[in-house]
C-alpha cells in the first residue's frame, strides 16, 4: 500500500466524514429550532461548540492537500477555507442566540451548500481511493 493511499484512507476519509457529519448535526439542529422542538440557547450552544473544530479541521485538511500536491483537493476545498477565516476574523463564527431567528434561513442554506461541498470532496476522496487501490 502506497503513502498516497494511505493518505486518502487515514487522513481524508475519516476527516470528510466528520466534517460531513457535524454540518449534518447543524442542519438538523436549525432545522429543529425552525419547527420549535428546540430553544434558541440549547440550538445556539449545541452548534457553536462545533463551529470551531469544524473550522480547524476543514483548514487542516486544506493545508494537507497543498502540502501533499493534491492540487483539485486543495483547489475545491480553499474557498470554504478562506470563508471560514473571513468569518473568525470579523467575529462573525458564532451563532449568537438574541439573533438567531433573525439569520436562521441563511444559516441553513449556507450549512447546507457546505454539506453540498462536503458531500463533493468525500465523493472525490471515495474516488481517488478507488482508482488508488485498483
Amino acid at each position: 500500500m502506497g503513502w498516497n493511499l494511505l493518505f486518502w484512507l487515514v487522513i481524508c476519509f475519516p476527516a470528510n466524514i466528520a466534517l460531513l457529519a457535524s454540518t449534518f448535526y447543524q442542519v438538523l439542529i436549525l432545522s429543529d429550532l425552525e419547527y420549535d422542538y428546540i430553544n434558541p440557547f440549547d440550538a445556539s450552544s449545541r452548534i457553536n461548540y462545533f463551529i470551531l473544530p469544524e473550522f480547524i479541521g476543514q483548514g487542516v485538511l486544506c493545508a494537507l492537500c497543498l502540502f501533499t500536491g493534491h492540487w483539485f483537493m486543495f483547489l475545491l476545498t480553499l474557498p470554504l477555507a478562506c470563508y471560514h477565516v473571513m468569518l473568525y476574523v470579523k467575529r462573525e463564527h458564532l451563532i449568537d442566540v438574541t439573533e438567531v431567528f433573525r439569520v436562521l434561513n441563511a444559516e441553513k442554506k449556507f450549512r447546507i451548500a457546505k454539506l453540498a461541498l462536503y458531500l463533493i470532496v468525500l465523493i472525490v476522496t471515495i474516488f481517488r481511493m478507488w482508482v488508488l487501490a485498483a
